[in-house]
């Protein structure tokens, strides 16, 4: 195995500010705020997915209206369709969807793991067969970046060899480390546009604290304008990832954004902010809403069950969402009845509880900002944990683990 070279420096691009502007004096928490090509973006925060250029239920003028200032798209989507040619052409995805604030694309790496069986990982990419035709193609390095040059998005994500956490072959997850870090020079010398595309690298190592001791110093070195730990939310027990999250988090310097890849449950955001980490995202909570479920304070509403059909409150009292929102308020007025009526006959039910799920997730995020900066963080927690498990349920050991780690006693 080559050992890893000497990074040439990357120049802080004027596309991305971070401005740092509290820390939690108990925890490792933050409040910041990342300024992007395409407006201020406050930290934390959860990202919505779009992956093919659009959010499943939601149009943007609804997405808009929730707060969102950064949402995702997928790079391995849109470059099979609508195609980089297309892209190029239309002048990238924000005209194509017609998105006026930011956008971040992943770099097409966890399709490799997540939807292609029939894929190869060598130094010079992945090669896979199409999930369309059956045609063979490679994804590379400078190919990822390309494409995502041609999206336009405001932050790009580099290409990483990706591996389940879950993996117990130690030689492999060292091999997709080191991998992941010499990708990641290729990236930096293909990426054309760093005055207005961040290139953000993607801490690997599986769950083994010493190799992501060692890809958080060699990624360091690089200078990215921020930074992501990747290979996570694969499997593995919620002990593990928090380990993973604040050893990495602890090793990661104070003036650029900490990007947790794939994590969207409630209690995962709250205990990971906790541990220093700033941006999440996942498919999470617009997916379990087709399944006629709803996110609130008290946990999740299977709005499906009989015992809502005479339910006519809100899905969550107080909530400013437009599905919750009475219609003196300008808001839908939905019911929990209305609700149950709809999930199991009609679209526009799981159209309705996306807008609440994705609203409940930006809404959690933006009152963990709040109480950062006004450093009652901690009691936050506490009101959390008691909402969601009250009248003496039993709290989950995985985060009174993590939160005792940073002065949090549950």
């Amino acid at each position: 195995m080559a050992e890893l070279s000497e990074p040439d420096p990357m120049p802080r691009p004027p596309a991305l500010k971070f401005d740092l502007l509290a820390k939690c004096s108990v925890t490792k928490a933050r409040a910041s705020t990342l300024h992007l090509p395409h407006g201020a973006v406050p930290l934390p925060i959860f990202m919505p997915v779009a992956t093919q250029a659009s959010l499943k239920g939601l149009t943007y003028e609804q997405l808009d209206a929730t707060g969102c200032r950064l949402c995702l798209n997928n790079t391995y989507h849109l470059g099979l369709k609508p195609g980089q040619e297309v892209l190029d052409h239309v002048g990238g995805a924000h005209k194509f969807q017609g998105w006026k604030h930011n956008i971040l694309t992943g770099s097409g790496s966890f399709q490799m793991v997540s939807l292609l069986k029939l894929a190869k990982v060598t130094e010079e990419g992945v090669r896979f067969l199409s999930p369309h035709d059956g045609s063979p193609m490679l994804l590379t390095p400078e190919h990822s970046i390309s494409l995502q040059n041609s999206i336009g998005s405001d932050i790009i994500m580099q290409l990483d060899d990706v591996i389940a956490t879950t993996s117990p072959d130690l030689e492999r997850m060292t091999e997709a480390m080191r991998r992941s870090v010499r990708w990641l020079d290729r990236c930096i010398a293909a990426h054309k546009y760093p005055e207005r595309q961040n290139l953000f690298c993607i801490i690997q190592g599986g769950l083994d604290l010493n190799l992501r001791q060692e890809c958080c110093e060699a990624m360091v070195k690089r200078d990215t304008p921020g930074i992501a730990i990747g290979g996570l939310s694969g499997g593995e027990d919620k002990e593990s990832y928090c380990k993973v999250v604040k050893t990495c988090t602890s090793l990661l310097p104070d003036n650029k954004p900490r990007y947790v890849m794939g994590v969207g449950y409630p209690e995962d955001l709250v205990v990971s902010v906790a541990l220093g980490a700033d941006m999440f995202d996942c498919v999470w909570p617009t997916r379990t809403a087709r399944f006629g479920n709803a996110v609130t304070a008290h946990g999740v509403l299977n709005l499906r069950n009989a015992i809502y059909g005479n339910d006519f409150g809100p899905i969550e009292e107080g909530c400013k969402c437009t599905t919750c929102r009475s219609r003196e308020d300008g808001g839908m007025g939905a019911t929990r009845s209305y609700l149950n009526h709809l999930v199991s006959k009609e679209t526009v039910g799981a159209h309705l509880l996306t807008i609440h799920n994705v609203f409940y997730q930006l809404d959690l995020m933006r009152r963990v900002r709040e109480s950062i900066l006004e450093d009652r963080f901690p009691q936050f927690i506490h009101d959390f944990f008691n909402k969601l498990y009250p009248h003496g349920a039993n709290k989950p050991d995985w985060a009174k683990k993590a939160l005792a780690t940073v002065g949090i006693v549950l």
